[in-house]
């Protein structure tokens, strides 16, 4: 899995994990605080999250476009200084009125436009370190270890979020609503970190830093140049997978809506026994470390290091068997936001998982190509609000009546593989199908379709409390499944540029 790996990726898949853990640390509680803090309905804050959503992955487009032209680099770094910023305006207990809601607006705008420099263009040096021909079989694995340590940074913002906030209500007597601004506090802090590794490690990865005009001063690296029927084929190619995946990222960014209510309105808010372990984020990071330990057991080549995976995996059980024992027979509340951290815990978990399957069929001459890999990602993903319906049966938004987490849990578990298929995949595809001179607009392609599935997320919020919380998510379940038959029916054209 990292076998083989330049360590420029680890470097540039860091920086981005400090900069992923402060954006979804914000994210994990932003709905919650436009209706605590300016008593907004689901409707209206829905409407602002999806559009703020919109802006954050459409805006790169402009990023990349810009990048093209000055320099990866130099945007990368841009964006990080725009970025503190507008985690700085938001930090500010600035009330409820209008000079708070003008902050609040300023902030969003600071973060988008820091997002456009920074996200994608970080994204294209990854996938030049592996223009070199030695290196691009490993380019979709590279991207799917860079996709994990996103995770990592998302995987503790909810808990960081929820201690946080709470730590400011019981130990400084803040408000509720004042106590978000600490938790937004904190994305200021971990953009420092990001950037420190940035510059840090900037010499493992500098020679990625390159673009068409500047890519003759690279040592040993030229492109062939393509003819204008092959840039537009490949063009054609990216924009139908784009069309696909609008509705794919309207399904999934409902974690911070529709399922964010879901968690706080219909799921118990009480967890007892061993299902009340799934809420404390370090029995997650035990089974995380059991998982890859036991890759490592039956991957290493040397008795050393067989010794210590099978140490980490015996350290690991002893805390989960110790805190399983010492759980309080009272249970532990749940709140909403801490759902958010499952979907990162299990793309953290899997992707080892998945990549050793994807690499035991590429033994075999069986692995399925990435547009394929998006497509089967597509009716997954339909397949996880299967779940939502069936879990959502009885249900009406009136009569108070709850069900278990797992229904939650087991949704974020199945849309979590729908995301491993696509989301890593397709990154990996506009790297590497993108022509050579539109690869920084290209990506910020990719995230223009990002961009109009989020603006398509409130949609559900405005059905929310309109219809049953089974057409909610039969709504879903249609796109998935027309995105699905739609790439298959034109599988042809895209495994082409392949």
């Amino acid at each position: 899995m990292f076998e083989g790996q330049p360590k420029g990726l680890y470097a540039l898949a860091l920086a981005n994990t400090g900069e992923r853990f402060g954006y979804y640390t914000m994210l994990a509680v932003f709905v919650l605080f436009l209706q605590a803090n300016f008593g907004w309905n689901e409707g209206m804050a829905g409407a602002v999250y999806s559009g703020f959503l919109m802006f954050v992955y459409f805006l790169p487009l402009v990023g990349g476009a810009l990048a093209d032209k000055i320099g990866y680099g130099k945007c990368v770094t841009a964006g990080i200084i725009v970025m503190f910023l507008g985690y700085l305006l938001l930090a500010i207990p600035a009330g409820s009125g209008m000079l708070a809601m003008v902050l609040m607006f300023a902030a969003l705008v600071f973060i988008c436009v820091g997002t456009s420099l920074f996200k994608g263009n970080l994204q294209v040096m990854v996938g030049n370190l592996y223009d070199d021909p030695a290196l691009q079989s490993k380019r979709d694995s590279a991207f799917s270890i860079f996709y994990m340590a996103i995770n990592i940074g998302a995987l503790f913002a909810p808990t960081a979020a929820v201690k946080i906030m709470d730590f400011a209500q019981r130990s400084l007597g803040v408000s509720e609503a004042d106590a978000y601004h600490y938790a937004f506090a904190v994305a200021c802090i971990s953009l420092v970190v990001s950037i420190a590794i940035y510059y840090g490690f900037r010499g493992t990865f500098k020679h990625a830093d390159y673009n068409s005009k500047t890519e003759s001063a690279v040592a040993g690296h030229t492109e062939p140049e393509l003819t204008q029927k092959e840039t537009k084929d490949r063009v054609v190619a990216l924009c139908l997978v784009f069309a696909v995946v609008i509705f794919f990222w309207m399904a999934f960014h409902q974690n911070g809506l529709t399922l964010t209510y879901f968690a706080r309105d219909f799921t118990y808010q009480h967890s007892e026994g061993l299902q009340s372990m799934l809420f404390d984020v370090t029995n997650l990071v035990c089974v995380i470390f059991i998982v890859y330990a036991l890759f490592s057991l039956f991957q290493s080549k040397t008795s050393r290091g067989k010794l210590i995976s099978g140490l980490v995996i015996v350290a690991a059980a002893a805390i989960l068997v110790a805190k399983y024992v010492n759980l309080t027979p009272e249970g532990i509340e749940v709140t909403a936001p801490i759902f958010q951290q499952f979907n990162p815990c299990f793309v953290v978990m899997l992707t080892p998982v998945s990549m050793a399957i994807f690499g035991w069929l590429a033994s075999k001459g069986k692995e399925p190509s990435a547009p394929r890999k998006i497509g089967l990602g597509m009716l997954v993903a339909g397949c996880g609000y299967v779940v939502m319906m069936i879990g959502s049966m009885g249900l009406t938004y009136d009569d108070g009546e709850r069900v278990s987490a797992n229904w939650l849990v087991t949704t974020y578990l199945i849309l979590t593989f729908g995301e491993l298929l696509l989301s890593p995949m397709g990154i990996s595809f506009v790297s590497k199908v993108a022509p050579p001179k539109y690869k920084g607009l290209m990506m910020g392609g990719w995230f223009v379709a990002t961009a109009l599935g989020n603006m398509l997320v409130s949609i559900p919020g405005f059905l929310w409390g309109n219809v049953s919380l089974e057409a909610v998510w039969g709504v879903l379940v249609v796109l998935c499944l027309l995105s699905f038959l739609f790439i298959f029916s034109i599988m042809k054209k895209l495994e082409k540029v392949c």
